[in-house]
Order: structure tokens, then C-alpha cells, then sequence
């Protein structure tokens, strides 16, 4: 398990370079404001939107999470505290005016592209293109 990447894993650089290209700009791995030892996958200090990227397996997602056998009762309540983790995180994020949202690991990159399109939209941002007029590559 430790050799698991925390940070900059294949899918976070691809939604970053996907991202990027389209000309939207922010920061990776900024600290939340307050919490000093979380961080934001993605942040758009502008507009205070704050990306994470989350795991099936790490932050129980109910569609495709699983429960090892092995320790189950340690990894329930591991699973469990990350999960209370996140709603503290987002409801920490929420009372100083960020806004959060939560990319599930089976999301396609073009799914968690439009979600952030559509954050991006509901905080006042236009963006510089639509997702639309993006050439396929």
C-alpha cells in the first residue's frame, strides 16, 4: 500500500492536463485554509473551488468500494474516518467560502471535465472554452 502514490497519479495529471489545455488555471496540492495538514487535488483560488480526486477503494464509494476480508474491522473503520474526513473538509471549506467537489475514481476524465466546467459555471466563472468546441484528440 505505501507504494500507492498519494499525490500526481496518473488520473490527477491527466484531468490536470486536460484541464490546462482548455487555458483554466490553479493550484495543486494547496493546503486547505485552516486545516494544515489536508490538501486540494485542484484548487481554483479565483473562483475558491476546491477538486478532490477520491478513490473508490480509499473513500468508500457505494457503487464501487469493496471490504477486504482480511482486518475488515480495521478497514471499516479506516474507510469510515476517511469519509468523516471529507465531509469535515468539505463543511470546513463550505463556512469560509470554498466550494468542493468530490471526483469519484470511475468517473471518466470527460465526466470529471464537465463536472468541473459546471462548478466553474455555478461560481460565475466563463470559461475560455466550452467543452463543446474542444477538438477530440
Amino acid at each position: 500500500m505505501s507504494a500507492l502514490r498519494r499525490r500526481d497519479n496518473d488520473r490527477e495529471v491527466a484531468l490536470r492536463r486536460l484541464l490546462h489545455r482548455d487555458g483554466l488555471r490553479f493550484r495543486v496540492g494547496l493546503q486547505v485554509p485552516g486545516l494544515r495538514r489536508r490538501t486540494m487535488d485542484i484548487a481554483f483560488t479565483r473562483w475558491h473551488l476546491a477538486v478532490f480526486l477520491d478513490g473508490c477503494f480509499w473513500h468508500g464509494c457505494s457503487v464501487h468500494g469493496t471490504s477486504p476480508r482480511s482486518n475488515s474491522a480495521w478497514w471499516q473503520q479506516k474507510i469510515s474516518a476517511n469519509q468523516a474526513r471529507d465531509r469535515d473538509t468539505d463543511r470546513h471549506l463550505a463556512e469560509i467560502g470554498w466550494r468542493s467537489l468530490r471526483i469519484w475514481e470511475h468517473e471518466t476524465l470527460e465526466e470529471a471535465r464537465g463536472r468541473v466546467y459546471s462548478a466553474l459555471a455555478a461560481q460565475g466563472h466563463s470559461a475560455p472554452h466550452t467543452i463543446a468546441e474542444q477538438s477530440p484528440d
